[in-house]
């Protein structure tokens, strides 16, 4: 299987001194702003009929300019329901999408991914364990629990990984073990454990929801992405060592083992803060670097934001499609992903088999 990552079956030299194309500076010059433009016409997807310039007025209106001139109603269900709604799905879809980039160049392995390696399903059996029993809650917390999990599920899979010879390909089968544990972990606790109205509840949410955002879940897991995010930037040149194998990163001066651990817990810590907020979320982290991979090149100075972009805009889109494909009911948005995510990695392989 060809290995993503920096000038590896790419074609393309990993340095920020390559030049950029014109599909790179078209990516640069609109994705932002497609990003505020999705997160605008999201927010009027739904029962009520919302126009994107109430949503802009509110906004506006709540950071100190004019009054919108709309009843509190329509007001509440912009400012309090949607928009949060709306900014937590792209500060998970971005979180999401760095922790695959991440992960794949650490490990050299194409289809390495924060619930592929168990970590999300760590993460949720974590959060389970403070929800439905009470573990640690008082001084955990939700966010810590999931912290926990994560950690714990990557290094047994990391034990699991290595104690069979070490391989990329043999640790994506640990973390499919791993997987399939801790789900199976997470369903005991929650049936033997929890009442039929928060069972509900709490399997709902472990396929990833979010109908409960609140404006403190956009600032912790934006707060914990954007930070995250930019700590993997500075270390970019390190994950383009690392795609090419530990020797090659050794003999460039990186130190392997710190490297690592810092990096591993960088993506386990982006990972808590999602699982925490919105559940297990699916796909994004497998799926969206190697699109990202096709129109930026391999070098993670540049994969890392696009992939954040990617991955925000995406979350965003899948979440208002989540919210009217059943109405009045809702999907979860692992659900969603999940069937958009399988058919794109099948091209996606296809595409790299063929090349």
């Amino acid at each position: 299987m060809p290995q993503p990552g920096a000038g590896i079956g790419s074609g393309r030299r990993p340095g920020p001194g390559r030049a950029v194309t014109a599909r790179e500076l078209l990516f640069w010059s609109a994705g932002p702003a497609l990003l505020l433009v999705s997160v605008a016409v999201a927010i009027t997807i739904g029962p009520a009929d919302l126009a994107v310039g109430e949503v802009v007025a509110v906004v506006r209106d709540r950071l100190g300019g004019a009054d919108a001139g709309l009843s509190r109603i329509r007001e509440g269900i912009v400012w309090e329901l949607r928009l949060p709604r709306s900014l937590l799905a792209a500060a998970c879809g971005a979180g999401l999408g760095v922790s695959g980039v991440v992960l794949q160049s650490l490990l050299r392995n194409a289809l390495a991914d924060p619930y592929v390696l168990g970590i999300s399903s760590g993460a949720s059996t974590g959060a389970v364990l403070v929800v439905v029993l009470g573990l640690g809650a008082g001084s955990v917390g939700l966010s810590g629990g999931a912290f926990v999990g994560a950690v714990v599920a990557f290094g047994l899979v990391a034990m699991l990984g290595y104690a069979a010879g070490g391989s990329p390909d043999r640790l994506i089968l640990a973390g499919v073990a791993g997987t399939q544990l801790f789900a199976a972990l997470t369903s005991f606790v929650v049936l033997t454990s929890a009442d039929p109205e928060k069972t509900r509840g709490v399997l709902f949410w472990l396929l990833g929801s979010l109908g409960g955002a609140r404006w403190d879940d956009v600032v912790f897991v934006g707060a914990v992405v954007s930070l995250a995010t930019a700590l993997c930037w500075a270390g970019a040149r390190v994950m383009d060592a690392f795609t090419f194998g530990e020797e090659a990163a050794a003999s460039l001066g990186v130190a392997v083992v710190r490297s690592r651990l810092a990096l591993l817990l960088l993506t386990a810590a982006m990972t808590a803060a999602v699982v925490a907020a919105a559940g297990a979320i699916g796909f994004v982290g497998l799926v969206l670097p190697h699109a990202a991979r096709a129109v930026v090149g391999p070098g993670h100075r540049r994969l890392l934001p696009a992939t954040a972009l990617a991955g925000a805009v995406l979350l965003v889109w899948v979440d208002a499609l989540a919210r009217v494909v059943i109405a009045p009911q809702e999907l979860p948005v692992g659900v969603v992903t999940a069937l958009v995510g399988v058919p794109a990695f099948a091209v996606i392989l296809w595409r790299r088999r063929r090349r």
